[in-house]
């Protein structure tokens, strides 16, 4: 492990993690205890596919022994060999010490149960509109659904695209549609490809390097997603430790957060079928984004987790 007097990036002592010794922590249990302490005392910062600090310590147990999250339970009694624990304490230093997030250190987060590679080149994923499409886009609860039959979706586009997740879920849930994924960012698009790779899509989803529908000519979409930048200035000044390390292009929203809001709204009529609809996450601006644009009939979506963080709007409503 790292000595305790080793400075951070910001120039502070990093945090000193008391020592353990050999059989004081056995079980997997043991070990997320161990963590969650660790964790509270050094007041990190969360919601990077994790929400608190229980589940962060399971999650980063989990893939130190190479377990799925769905596993853990059946095995949080289970004693940990010492090459496995010291393995599990060297991520827990990690994340105290570096205020990385945790699916950083480990290259990998789950939405909607699906893994997915992540680095420093992306921000990590934790979108609610992967939930939305199960419960509004024909899924499991069918009433109220924005698009009844998934199976007729033709054409989907994903707008800042990341790490290629909201563009492989909807790929998954649209299962004859061909998807377009946009992101300015060159190192995002590697990320992405190697996500679309592993999930064997190549043929179904086109990854596009560009600023928004710039790279898409006059094509037309079914249905548009996008998880934008919309941190406004004031929240970028605040961001944690673990949000600074991930790329500034991904929060930036401008002085308000809707400077990248405002070009989707204006373009999409342009690259919308008649019967189509975007669908847009911008964070906790509902407020601002309705006094923006009094004109459009934004029908904000909730979330197990969240209320009025993202909107549809129907082709026809935009003009």
């Amino acid at each position: 492990m790292a000595k305790a007097s080793k400075k951070t990036a910001r120039g502070r002592a990093a945090p000193k993690l008391a020592k353990v010794g050999p059989g004081e922590l056995v079980t997997l249990l043991d070990f997320v205890r161990y963590a969650v302490s660790r964790f509270v005392e050094a007041k990190l910062a969360f919601a990077h596919g994790t929400t608190d600090p229980v589940a962060e310590a399971v999650f980063l147990v989990s893939e130190a022994l190479h377990l799925t999250p769905d596993q853990f339970e059946g095995f949080a009694h289970a004693r940990v060999t010492a090459a496995e624990g010291k393995s599990i304490l060297d991520l827990i230093h990690q994340r105290v010490t570096t205020r990385k997030p945790a699916a950083y250190l480990v290259n990998k987060v789950y939405m909607r149960g699906l893994p997915f590679y992540v680095d420093e080149r992306v921000i990590v994923p934790r979108s609610f509109i992967g939930e939305l499409l199960d419960s509004h886009f024909g899924g499991e609860e069918g009433a109220g659904a924005l698009i009844d039959d998934p199976t007729a979706v033709g054409r989907v586009l994903d707008l800042c695209t990341g790490s290629g997740c909201l563009a492989i879920l909807a790929a998954h849930h649209f299962p004859n549609a061909a998807v377009d994924a946009v992101d300015i960012s060159k190192g995002a698009i590697e990320v992405a490809a190697r996500n679309v790779a592993d999930y064997g899509l190549d043929e179904r989803i086109t990854l596009h390097r560009g600023d928004l529908f710039a790279p898409l000519g006059d094509a037309r979409y079914d249905l548009i997603i996008s998880n934008p930048p919309y941190v406004d200035a004031e929240g970028m000044a605040a961001l944690p430790p673990e949000c600074r390390a991930e790329p500034k292009l991904a929060f930036d929203g401008g002085a308000d957060g809707l400077d990248v809001v405002r070009k989707i709204l204006r373009d999409a009529p342009d690259h919308l079928t008649l019967d189509g609809g975007l669908i847009c996450e911008i964070g906790r601006g509902r407020e601002l984004v309705d006094e923006a644009f009094p004109e459009l009939p934004l029908l904000w979506l909730d979330t197990e987790d969240s209320e009025g963080e993202v909107f549809w709007i129907a082709a026809a409503d935009l003009g």
